[in-house]
Order: C-alpha cells, then sequence, then structure tokens
C-alpha cells in the first residue's frame, strides 16, 4: 500500500490526526484565530519533528470530506489550516481544499513542499527541510536495520524538491517559504537554498521566513536571539514560534 493510499479509506475518507480552533502562531499570519485541520502521514522523518503522531507514529480516524467543511465552517473562524504530517499526502485532499474554499474559507496549507498536488491554496506555507533534518539510524533501533536505512535514504532523497515547489506555488494566490534553522553549521546551505529558489521560482526574499529549531518554550528562548541576529545580518525575515509562548509544547494548539 501506497502512502497516499493509507492515508484514506475506500469510501474518499482522510484520515485525520486531529482538528482544533486555535491562533496561527508562525509567519505571515501570525495571531490570526484558525480552524486547524491535522492529516495524518507523513513521507519524511524529520528527527526535530513536533508532530510525530501525525508522522513517525501517526494515528487518526477516518473523516469524510464533507464533515470536514462543514466542522471548518461552523467552528467560527473565516481561516482553515490544513497541516500535518504531510497534509498532500492523500491524492483526494485537492477535493477537500476545493470545498473549503467554495464554503468561502481562507485556506493556508502547510507543506513540505515535496509533493506536488494541484490544491489551490490562498496561503501556500512552504517549509522545506535542510541536509541536516534526516534522522539517525538509532531512530529507528526498535525496526529491523535496513528499515532505518531505507527511511534515512527516502527522506534525504525527498526533501529538497524546488521543481515541486514551483509547480506548487502557481497554483497559490500568496506564498510563505518557512526553513528551520538548528545552528550556524546550517547557515551556508540555507543560504544556498534560498539562492536556488530565488534562481528556480523567482522567489522574493521577503517571503522567506526562518525559524528556530525547538520543540519547547525553554529552547526557543535560547535559540531566538542568536536566529534573530543572523537573519538581521542576512536580510531574512525571523519568524516566532508564538503558540509555543502562548501554549507550551502541548497537542491541539
Amino acid at each position: 500500500m501506497s502512502h497516499s493510499e493509507a492515508m484514506t479509506d475506500s469510501g474518499g475518507r482522510l484520515r485525520v490526526s486531529e482538528r482544533f480552533v486555535s491562533r496561527q502562531g508562525e509567519g505571515l499570519l501570525t495571531g490570526t484565530s484558525s480552524s486547524f485541520i491535522r492529516l495524518s502521514g507523513c513521507n519524511l522523518r524529520c528527527w526535530f519533528c513536533d508532530t510525530p503522531y501525525a508522522s513517525w507514529e501517526p494515528d487518526g480516524h477516518f473523516i469524510p470530506i464533507d464533515e470536514l467543511v462543514q466542522w471548518a465552517s461552523s467552528s467560527g473562524p473565516r481561516h482553515v489550516v490544513l497541516t500535518g504530517g504531510e497534509p498532500l499526502l492523500p491524492m483526494n485532499v485537492t477535493a477537500l481544499c476545493d470545498q473549503l474554499r467554495r464554503a468561502g474559507l481562507h485556506l493556508t496549507i502547510e507543506t513540505a513542499g515535496t509533493l506536488f498536488r494541484p490544491a489551490k491554496c490562498d496561503l501556500l506555507s512552504l517549509s522545506p527541510k535542510l541536509s541536516g533534518s534526516a534522522p539517525p539510524q538509532e531512530r529507528f533501533d526498535h525496526l529491523p536495520k535496513v528499515i532505518g536505512e531505507r527511511w534515512i535514504a527516502a527522506h534525504n532523497r525527498r526533501r529538497w524538491q524546488p521543481a515541486v515547489i514551483k509547480d506548487l506555488m502557481a497554483h497559490a494566490e500568496d506564498y510563505q517559504i518557512k526553513f528551520v534553522l538548528d545552528n550556524l553549521n546550517e547557515t551556508d546551505e540555507l543560504l544556498a537554498a534560498v539562492a536556488e529558489l530565488e534562481s528556480a521560482c523567482s522567489i522574493a526574499r521577503e517571503k522567506i521566513w526562518i525559524m528556530p529549531q525547538a520543540p519547547t518554550p525553554e529552547c526557543l528562548e535560547n535559540q531566538a536571539d542568536w536566529v534573530q541576529k543572523w537573519c538581521e545580518s542576512t536580510n531574512l525575515r525571523y519568524c516566532d514560534r508564538a503558540h509555543l509562548k502562548w501554549y507550551g509544547a502541548i497537542r491541539g494548539t
């Protein structure tokens, strides 16, 4: 069974890890009240993933698209965020996106930009992964060694897809690109990635955000200062992770 098939059932329902109302904590719409639909499943295995229940150990229930649209329409906010895991894994996610927008909702899709679906949205929030995101073999010690090796190879092969990013941008009204920065050793690679996107996709530098790798509020506090200073020195926008400050590192926020 393929990843995309595992995220849907025979009735075309989508596997949903959670849905909740909160405030957007990152990027252009920080502070905006939004309904979040988190689809379960991911084609990457980032070692720092802060939603393992939608990636490393995906959970959730299969829910009809019509029910998801009804929930988002009646939950209050006019903004809805489709996230994951990787929300573009299931092939029929385009139907969900179309129906959410027809319902008059402003749709943000949060994706790593590794898979193309002709899913139209109001804001495409891309988060491409640097090479340092790859998981170590130790993360797979509870599994046969070959499985870990295959996942690491697949992650490294999939994580950076500028051509896919360009195609996804063509279906979005607006976009932003958020890079996670863990340490200073990654800065040269990040700048090279920015230059490649500027060339291949004609992106505007003001659309690029840099956020610290921070799983907890305490870690964010430790990382924020040097990442902000580095952003200032390179004319890139710093991206806070405000939800960690507001709610802490808890599920459903």
